[in-house]
């Protein structure tokens, strides 16, 4: 266990070591690149605001997160028991996912106006398409002799999403998430500064961008690298304790 702690330790310190000594080695510009420790320094000075916004940010984007997660799921389990609705889905659900949010985020900003909702809204229209096809192919997976099992002792549609389909997607859908997590930050990130409401770690780096201020533009990539890090880790914990009867983590667990 804690040489499995150890290891990210190992690899964050490794990278910010190197881009440290790139900058101060080649003297990079600053407005090009900043030193990692003038980043920090900034944003332990301002760490109030920074804590702040860091908490609008999560909420923006985990709350898209698990709206998403759970219309997948909800779309996933009709999907996945009809083949004609799954083909007439793929359309849209890739329509969504290769045309670039950034190009209609100012349209949904107008639409829903200021605040949360549009970060919301983003957050759970971008991530529902990867979240559905793991859920599909995760339900999907499941063995016909336990699909017959079920069915032999008279088990309801609902028992079998519960007991057998789910407990099958479950591992894709953790897979899903931990992709998912990054992309739900950039949208929050990048919704924030566009919705000029004032809120977020994305109002911080929009409005320290506009003023060409680079310590503070840094901090805010700092800090949602660090809101990044802590939901990816949060998640791996979930992930061991909810699956902890899978193949996967007994070997890990060895």
């Amino acid at each position: 266990m804690t040489r499995r702690a150890f290891a990210p330790l190992v690899g964050i310190v490794v990278f910010v070591a190197v881009w440290e000594g790139f900058v101060r080695a080649f003297n990079v510009r600053p407005f090009i690149l900043r030193a990692p420790s003038s980043a920090v320094n900034y944003l332990w000075k301002f760490r109030s605001d920074y804590l702040d916004a860091a908490w609008v940010t999560v909420q923006h984007s985990m709350l898209g997160l698990l709206f998403a997660l759970l219309l997948a799921v909800a779309f996933g389990a009709v999907l996945a028991s009809n083949r004609f609705l799954e083909r007439a889905a793929q359309p849209i659900l890739l329509l969504i996912q290769v045309v670039p949010w950034i190009a209609y985020v100012s349209s949904v900003v107008v639409w829903l106006g200021l605040g949360s909702a549009p970060a919301l809204f983003m957050v759970t229209l971008v991530c529902l398409p990867a979240f559905v096809f793991a859920s599909v192919d995760g339900m999907r997976s499941v063995e016909p002799a336990t699909l017959e099992l079920m069915s032999s002792v008279d088990a309801s549609r609902l028992e079998v999403l519960t007991r057998v389909r789910l407990p099958s997607a479950a591992p894709l859908l953790f897979t899903t998430a931990r992709f998912n997590v990054g992309l739900a930050l950039a949208i929050a990130y990048y919704v924030e500064g566009a919705n000029f409401s004032n809120e977020g770690i994305g109002n911080i780096g929009r409005s320290a961008a506009a003023n060409n201020q680079a310590d503070r533009l840094w901090a805010s990539v700092f800090s949602i690298a660090v809101v990044g890090v802590v939901a990816l880790l949060l998640l791996s914990l979930l992930e061991r304790t909810v699956l902890h009867w899978h193949a996967a983590q007994r070997t890990e667990n060895r």
